[in-house]
């Protein structure tokens, strides 16, 4: 028997990697397929502990979360956190409100479940977002809206969810008492999160360890350990982890590339198998029993809610119709909804097994109807620029021996444009520091002596690990954010 397990997940892997390129042709979102995979699989497994699928939930989505915090780049984030903030809490907000309504009238249910409904399903997901635009791109400022939108307003949802819980459990609980609740979520969140990313980078720049495939390992126990400090103190673990991720994914840490890797890979395990076990914990009859309301929920969270909730948060922002359309239509559910549907399952709420069925299906729509038109309708606005650019080179930052180097990658910005008047035999690096590499526009330039260094490009420096701090200082990059 546990061999025969060993060797479904192993298929079930495979099945999930390779059902990412069927997913980008008929550009649907995977996730899609991986849902389907499981609902398959649970006419042959019984399976319905909803304890266990929140467990392992919880710690995909700390996986998934660290992973794009890791890589929202705070120059970017930072020129967009007034929108991307507005949606993720006013935007939050408005949905649960009006999808809460909705659902009270459509279920029957109490405003506190409908309320819990509409925060459940409030989150978006970006990556399922980009994934189906495939080969090409919308423009800049809006991506990173989404993107920053996505990362912020799942630690929203999920506080706004925790809160509404507590608050059914315990009817008696006052709206003061839950507010401050809510805020102290917040507040302490962000503040664990910034503790730990601070230690998070000392702790990879002081530390030796013996082998380069322990760091990545160290990272990730550090968003662990950001999510369930924060949790033991009634704060926001997810928000936690993902302020730490912003936090140290910008700033200078060695094996950084490494990081990445390790996490970008570790991140599509994880949905695999989370989606899967998903579906596993769905019957499909019981989805059959809510199907028209199912429907009529989600058709009104793609048509009413979402719109309003972005043109509300928006208001005297500089974004044109076109793209508040855009972003309204961008609202994908992802991950995110289905593991908190699992919450009222755990806390016994009344109606959690309705709830819980119809957020399921609130999601697969979305990804059906907004996934597969959401390339269409950016085209259709004018909002495609052009195809997406081929990376032309491919380099694999790892130590070299074990005396102690490492490579590092340095951007060539604004705050370098100084040293474009030297030479790279001028420039004022420590003693056996060398350049390995320039990257300039997409090409390798061999580093000779009479090379200069201009803006944008990338730089690559072999380095002792104890002389990295001298090179930051030399190319005025802080080690934080």
């Amino acid at each position: 028997m546990t061999d025969f397990i060993i060797f479904l997940l192993g298929l079930l892997l495979i099945i999930g990697v390779l059902t990412t390129k069927f997913s980008s042709w008929l550009g649907v979102p995977s996730l899609v397929f991986y849902i389907l995979v499981g609902m398959i699989l649970s006419k042959f497994i019984y399976f319905d502990n909803a304890f266990l699928t929140q467990i392992f939930g919880i710690f995909a989505l700390i996986v998934i979360l660290f992973e794009g915090g890791m890589n929202t780049k705070w120059n970017t984030l930072k020129k967009v956190i007034v929108p991307s903030s507005s949606l993720a809490t006013f935007g939050v907000l408005i949905t649960a409100i009006c999808v809460g309504a909705f659902a009270k009238y459509i279920l029957n249910i109490s405003w506190a479940e409908g309320l819990l409904l509409g925060a459940i399903v409030s989150s978006t997901d970006a990556a399922a977002i980009f994934a189906t635009l495939g080969s090409v791109y919308v423009n800049r400022r809006l991506s990173a809206t989404l993107e920053a939108e996505s990362g912020m307003n799942d630690p929203m949802a999920v506080i706004l969810t925790l809160s509404l819980i507590t608050f059914v459990q315990n009817p008696e609980i006052s709206i003061l008492h839950t507010l401050l609740g809510f805020f102290w979520q917040i507040i302490s969140g962000i503040l664990i999160g910034l503790g730990i990313g601070r230690l998070t980078i000392w702790c990879m720049n002081k530390i030796h360890l013996d082998s380069s495939g322990l760091y990545p390992i160290l990272s990730l126990s550090f968003a662990v350990l950001s999510y369930s400090t924060a949790a033991l103190m009634k704060g926001s673990g997810f928000l936690a982890v993902y302020i730490m991720a912003v936090f140290v994914g910008n700033s200078q840490i060695v094996y950084r590339h490494s990081v990445f890797r390790f996490n970008e890979g570790l991140a599509w395990m994880m949905q695999i198998f989370m989606f899967i076990l998903l579906g596993l914990l769905v019957f499909p009859n019981e989805l059959v029993e809510v199907a028209w309301e199912g429907i009529v929920l989600a058709i009104f969270l793609i048509i009413v809610a979402r719109p309003i909730s972005v043109m509300v948060s928006t208001i005297k922002m500089r974004f044109s119709m076109k793209e508040k359309l855009f972003l309204s239509w961008a609202g994908l559910k992802g991950a995110v909804p289905i593991v908190l549907a699992t919450y009222p399952l755990i806390a016994n709420i009344e109606n959690s097994q309705l709830i819980f069925n119809i957020v399921f299906f609130i999601v697969l729509i979305s990804a059906l109807i907004q996934g597969s038109t959401i390339s269409l309708l950016a085209k259709h606005l004018g909002l495609l620029h052009g195809e997406k650019k081929e990376v032309a080179h491919s380099l694999e930052l790892m130590s070299t021996t074990k005396a102690d180097k490492e490579i590092v990658e340095i951007h060539i910005g604004s705050k370098q444009a100084h040293l474009s008047k030297m030479t790279v035999s001028q420039l004022p690096l420590p003693k056996d520091c060398l350049i390995t590499a320039i990257i300039r526009n997409e090409k390798i330039i061999t580093p000779k002596g009479n090379a200069r260094l201009l803006e944008n490009d990338v730089v690559y420096i072999l380095i002792e690990k104890g002389k990295i701090s001298e090179i930051y200082k030399i190319f005025s990059i802080n080690e934080d954010i």
